[in-house]
């Protein structure tokens, strides 16, 4: 990364634990039994991601990389609930991708205002007051909270960019995109000049506008990683259409044609679909042209290869207006800007089922407890049939429904684990 700009960070994200449920008994003056009062645990905070347009970078992440949220308090007596976990809000510029660390996929592309839960706060445990029956009228038990979800995710940077300037470094980007609109980036008469993305606001009519991306210069290689080209290529992911300007003044002792040549071949490297992507080709700096056969050979090559081709000079403003109602008419007829679809879909949880499980009866009924219980029910959607399935599965792959049937189980019987109660039918 150059200049401390980060468009890529990795972070550990986890929510908030429930609270375990509480077991107590109603205590008052003439009153011999006042039966199970114990209250419910509270949930657990979630993460969640927000966007914020104050923010340009990822920078924040660079210092702190892990984001936990505030767990549940436990319940007391009183059937009185513990208070919820705080949730905890991470803050990302529009156009973040949330990737899992682990396989790549999009988790969630935060292009939208609409915040998203990106893990979960573990469900609070209840009191014994919910374990009351006319056969069980002093349940001496409790369920303990579930954990919440936790995640390793890369966040990832891609500009909400119509256009995009593309080109060797030093060959006016950042010049233009301070003449078309009122951006204002660094500009001077070196390389490398421009060390992250710019964006400027470009308006065309009234009520018609777009956002253009002033990206860094991509040199050959840049694709292999190169120069700064490699870091910011995926900056032009999103963009519908590229603006790809090219020195023809000669000042430097270069090919326009080998320029324009170099820089579709790594656009090419880097994504064949991004090289798809319609290009309008600018010769620019034609204030100081020294060779007008390099010119005319330009605009020949780029259009026998099918692009449209513009002259201009950005530091005089010749030629801007119209590169700015070009790339207006073409916006127009293009569909809109990228939103990546999330392509993650949680894996079932890995958990080692030879650690041994608690069983123990209280008021005839059966009470299961086990660290790696906990950690498999935190994962498991209940509501949903595959997903009770894969529990179904685990249990018996675990030997637990064995277990029970040499402890004297019989069916009918009732197996409580946490939070869960189901009648024993094996």
């Amino acid at each position: 990364m150059a200049n401390g700009f980060i468009d890529k960070a990795r972070i550990t994200v986890r929510a908030g634990n429930g609270g375990n449920g509480a077991v107590a008994f109603h205590r008052e003056k003439y009153i011999a039994a006042g039966g199970p009062d114990g209250g419910d645990g509270g949930n657990g905070g979630s993460i969640i991601v927000q966007v914020d347009d104050n923010m340009s970078t990822l920078m924040d992440f660079r210092y702190k990389r892990k984001y936990v949220a505030g767990n549940g308090v436990d319940g007391q007596g009183g059937r009185k609930s513990g208070k919820d976990g705080e949730s905890l809000t991470i803050r990302v510029p529009r156009g973040t991708l949330i990737r899992d660390a682990e396989t790549g996929e999009i988790i969630k592309d935060m292009s939208d205002k609409e915040p998203f839960i990106l893990c979960k706060g573990g469900r609070g445990g209840w009191g014994n007051q919910h374990f009351a029956t006319p056969t069980r009228q002093v349940p001496r038990f409790a369920k303990a909270g579930l954990p919440g979800e936790s995640h390793d995710v890369i966040l990832e940077l891609k500009l909400l960019a119509d256009v995009g300037l593309v080109g060797f470094p030093n060959v006016g980007k950042s010049t233009l995109l301070s003449v078309v609109s009122k951006a204002h980036p660094k500009i001077a008469n070196y390389h490398f000049t421009t060390l992250y993305p710019n964006l400027g606001v470009v308006y065309v009519d009234d009520g018609v506008s777009f956002v253009m991306a002033d990206i860094p210069g991509i040199i050959e290689g840049a694709s292999e990683g190169a120069g700064l080209g490699h870091d910011f290529l995926r900056h032009i992911d999103r963009c519908r259409l590229l603006v790809h300007l090219v020195d023809v003044s000669g000042s430097e002792g270069r090919d326009p044609v080998a320029d324009f040549d170099a820089i579709n071949d790594e656009l090419k490297n880097y994504s064949p679909e991004l090289a798809r992507r319609p290009q309008i080709v600018v010769g620019n700096k034609t204030d100081l042209l020294q060779d007008p056969e390099q010119l005319d050979a330009l605009k020949k090559h780029v259009e026998e290869a099918g692009y449209t081709f513009l002259e201009m000079s950005a530091a005089t403003h010749q030629g801007t207006r119209e590169l700015v109602q070009t790339i207006g008419r073409m916006l127009s007829q293009l569909p809109p800007v990228v939103v990546y679809e999330p392509e993650y879909v949680p894996r079932p949880p890995e958990v080692d089922t030879s650690q041994p499980l608690t069983i123990h009866v209280e008021d005839n009924t059966w009470l299961v407890e086990g660290p790696w219980l906990q950690r498999l029910m935190a994962n498991i959607n209940f509501s949903d049939y595959e997903s009770r399935m894969y529990f179904d599965k685990m249990l018996r792959q675990s030997g637990l429904f064995d277990r029970l049937e040499q402890m004297g189980i019989q069916d009918g019987d009732i197996v409580s684990m946490y939070n869960l109660e189901f009648e024993y039918q094996h």
